[in-house]
C-alpha cells in the first residue's frame, strides 16, 4: 500500500511543523508550504499528493479558502482540511468536499479526519 503524502501549508513555521509531525507520526509523507501560491506550485510538481489541510489566513494570494478551491478543480480526490483561529467559512468559501476546523484543533482528530476522507 502506497503511503499518503499530505501537504500542510500554514505561514506560521511552528504551527505548520506541528501538523507535519502528527501527519508523520501516523504514517504520512509530509510536505510543507508557507503560502498558497508555494502550494500551488508543489501540487503541480507533486500529482502524487492525496490530501491537504491549509490555513485560512496568510500572506499573499490565494488565502486558504481559495486554495482549498484551487486544489479541488486541480485534484478531486484530494481531501482537504481547512484550518483557522480566526475565519470561519461564509457561503462559498469552502471547497466541495471539505473540512473545516477550529483552532486550537486536536493532531489526532485532523489526522483521523484527513484518513476518513482519504477511506471514502
Amino acid at each position: 500500500m502506497a503511503v499518503p503524502v499530505i501537504l500542510v501549508v500554514d505561514d506560521e513555521a511552528l504551527l505548520r511543523m506541528l501538523a507535519a509531525d502528527h501527519f508523520a507520526d501516523a504514517g504520512f509523507e509530509v510536505l510543507e508550504a508557507a503560502n498558497g501560491a508555494l502550494a500551488l506550485a508543489m501540487l503541480a510538481e507533486r500529482p502524487d499528493i492525496g490530501a491537504v489541510m491549509t490555513d485560512v489566513q496568510m500572506p499573499g494570494e490565494p488565502d486558504g479558502f481559495a486554495l482549498a478551491r484551487h486544489v479541488r478543480e486541480l485534484c478531486p480526490g484530494c481531501a482537504i482540511v481547512v484550518v483557522s483561529g480566526r475565519a470561519a467559512p461564509g457561503p462559498g468559501n469552502m471547497a466541495r468536499d471539505a473540512r473545516y476546523l477550529s483552532k486550537p484543533y486536536c493532531g489526532a482528530e485532523v489526522v483521523r479526519i484527513v484518513e476518513n476522507l482519504l477511506a471514502a
